[in-house]
């Protein structure tokens, strides 16, 4: 039987509500237990006060290797949106470290590209608040593929608006590529970190301690 439109606007809120608690209550209270915050606590402490509109809530992953097709990641681990600092209009995205270490997938790319290209459009700052491991692995080149789209839009908005950038936990490999790109890079000491790789992986490929 069909759902009654009120059955089906009472589970868009539940998938809504669900979506924003990102990767659950234990997740949550693992990043607070660090001295971090959650994306969405740090865009309401940057943001004016109810000025954020977010973009593309419901985005989900559409990679089926390495069980992933069996695997729910809540906004694809990235929140994206447009508000007000100081009544000034900015769009602004940050990675979400509480679903899947705030890996990029492809489609946590498009989402972050897509706000990109909202910025340049519009002619507004972009903040972009990184709290990732990197690349997600499981999928492989389109994850890559995904921060060469972030990167050529890092180089296009050049000189056209202010990128700002702010590391707010272990940022690895493309993490820390697109930041470095930017205008303004911001750090927190004992919680922002830059790396390009682990230091096991460099031990390996030099062959050297």
């Amino acid at each position: 039987m069909d759902m009654s439109i009120n059955e089906r606007i009472r589970s868009w809120f539940i998938k809504k509500e669900k979506i924003q608690k990102g990767g659950g209550e234990k997740a949550i209270e693992k990043q607070y237990k660090k001295g971090k915050l959650t994306a969405r606590d740090r865009i309401n402490a940057l943001l004016d006060k109810d000025s954020f509109f977010e973009t593309d809530l419901f985005v989900e992953h559409k990679a089926k290797e390495f069980g992933l097709d069996k695997k729910t990641l809540a906004a694809d681990g990235v929140i994206t949106g447009f508000g007000r600092i100081n009544n000034h209009k900015v769009c602004i995205y940050a990675q979400d470290f509480t679903v899947a270490g705030g890996s990029l997938g492809r489609m946590h790319a498009l989402k972050i590209t897509k706000i990109m290209d909202m910025a340049m459009k519009i002619g507004v700052p972009v903040i972009g608040i990184n709290d990732s491991g990197g690349a997600r692995i499981q999928e492989g080149v389109d994850a890559l593929a995904g921060y060469g789209d972030i990167f050529l839009r890092n180089t296009k908005a050049s000189g056209v608006i202010p990128q700002i950038s702010v590391i707010l936990g272990p940022c690895a490999g493309g993490a820390v590529y697109s930041p470095a790109l930017t205008d303004f890079v911001f750090v927190v000491r004992n919680i922002s970190n830059m790396f390009i790789t682990e230091q096991q992986i460099i031990n390996s490929v030099l062959g050297e301690e």
